[in-house]
């Protein structure tokens, strides 16, 4: 009896600690509902965030084409693309950590689609629809100017914590 809570008690120190790298992951990166086998949230909506930037539009990743980057994984349609985002991860990763780039503007972390997405200056942003995005459109510069200053305050603070809605 006495072997078999050590073995429980082990399993459940195990669980929590090798799941860690996706709970931090959660609130810096917009990811999923879902986790690979591994733990790690899945970015991007496991869409091709290669493909997107590559001007392919959005193009569903894989799970066999996984590359975990800072605690999050990304799918891929392929292997090759999966190397160029291994190579170079913030030529393709969407800034904000995937956020809606007009809501951190706005001081709120959004959901970010690859639906509603710009590049500027080689870089990527994601927006929650198409109201917010023709939003974005009357003023990206203004914009993506008070997301980047808002940005480094709400990096490092929970989802609930940046939106109001307790600890």
């Amino acid at each position: 009896m006495k072997t078999s809570k050590t073995l429980i008690a082990a399993a459940m120190f195990a669980g929590v600690f090798s799941a860690t790298p996706a709970a931090f992951a959660v609130d810096e990166y917009n990811v999923s509902k879902g986790t690979t086998v591994d733990g790690y949230g899945v970015a991007f909506r496991a869409n091709d965030v290669v493909a997107l930037v590559n001007g392919l539009g959005i193009v569903p990743g894989q799970a066999r084409h996984t590359y975990v980057n800072d605690g999050v994984a990304y799918y891929f349609a392929s292997e090759e693309a999966m190397n160029q985002f291994a190579a170079a991860p913030e030529k393709y990763m969407p800034r904000f950590g995937g956020y809606c780039a007009f809501g951190v503007a706005k001081g709120k972390k959004l959901d970010g689609s690859p639906r509603f997405a710009d590049i500027v200056d080689g870089r990527l942003y994601l927006f929650l629809n198409a109201d917010v995005f023709r939003a974005y459109e009357k003023d990206k510069a203004g914009v993506l100017a008070q997301a980047a200053a808002n940005w480094p305050a709400m990096h490092h603070v929970s989802v609930a914590q940046v939106n109001g809605l307790g600890s």
